[in-house]
């Protein structure tokens, strides 16, 4: 079960390995693009590719999907990046319902573990595999395995990496399970933070935090929702930024300090670099461009 591109190195290697895949539980198809154009997601697009039995039920508790699914007579479930299951689905499998998490468990339950991960400043992270309950990602752990997030690291970046890396593990779980192996275990209490999903609101940039924390939020909205700021009153996207060493005087919060060779502006405790933005209606540039294209004047202030 799964609806986003990083559920497809699971559902891929799975399909390669001894055991069989009876069937993909994926959303249904929605409205795309500019043009709300309807199309499959790529789950979708991958399960009839490969000719595999598909259901995008609209409500997961409806009695016709439910009953299809009993019908596959499914030993074990595996969900990577979908919805909340209710107990009708994830009982249904007789060795239970199992999820691949992009976090060290109980650490960032919920739908944006990556984000809130480079967001937070965290420099590791992980996958974890867990036996799915009523709760929101507070199931007996299964496996976890760790990675150092890079320094320069996006979260789309990071996110490629954790999908393959952590197909792996989940078929590790798998084999684990078929085995009569696994030994799940409860998650630690009192340790648990929120990733709840992303808001629009999330990515506006305060100038009054400080250079790394910024750099931190641009990194983790990378490249989507994306950070922003207003720039003459208009959207200014931000995806890379870097600190600036430099002898210039800090200026106020979101204040422009160079806008000749590079494009730097102040925030509370250091300068920053906008290396690459995205004006609002346009496309995306590296930070000298857009001191060509728009001229921003030392003394503006962003925000």
């Amino acid at each position: 079960m799964g609806s986003s591109w990083f559920s497809l190195p699971s559902l891929e290697l799975l399909l390669k390995s001894s055991h069989q895949v009876v069937g993909v539980v994926t959303r249904p198809d929605r409205p795309r693009g500019r043009g709300r154009k309807v199309v499959p997601g790529p789950v979708k697009e991958f399960a009839q590719e490969a000719k595999l039995p598909l259901f995008q039920p609209e409500d997961l508790k409806e009695q016709g999907f439910l009953e299809a699914l009993r019908g596959l007579k499914p030993d074990l479930g595996v969900v990577v990046a979908f919805r909340i299951l209710p107990p009708e689905v994830f009982t249904i499998p007789s060795k239970g319902t199992i999820n691949l998490h992009a976090s060290l468990l109980p650490r960032y339950r919920g739908a944006a573990p990556i984000n809130w991960a480079i967001i937070r400043g965290e420099k590791v992270t992980g996958v974890t595999t867990f036996f799915i309950n009523e709760g929101i990602d507070t199931g007996k752990v299964i496996l976890q395995r760790s990675t150092q997030i890079g320094d320069q690291e996006t979260a789309g970046q990071l996110a490629e990496r954790l999908a393959k890396w952590g197909a792996e593990v989940l078929l590790e779980t798998v084999e684990l399970i078929d085995q009569g192996k696994a030994r799940p275990e409860e998650q630690p209490k009192g340790k648990a933070t929120p990733a709840p999903k992303l808001r629009k609101s999330d990515g506006l940039i305060d100038w009054n935090q400080g250079a790394e924390p910024i750099r931190n939020l641009v990194r983790g909205l990378n490249p989507e929702p994306g950070a922003f700021t207003y720039f003459r009153g208009k959207i200014l996207k931000i995806y890379r930024v870097s600190h600036f060493p430099s002898h210039l005087p800090p200026g106020k919060p979101g204040e422009v300090v160079e806008a000749l060779q590079r494009f730097v502006v102040s925030t509370k405790d250091g300068l920053l670099s906008l290396d690459e933005v995205q004006p609002q209606d346009r496309g995306k540039m590296k930070g000298e461009d857009f001191l060509r294209g728009y001229r921003p004047r030392p003394g503006e202030v962003l925000g």
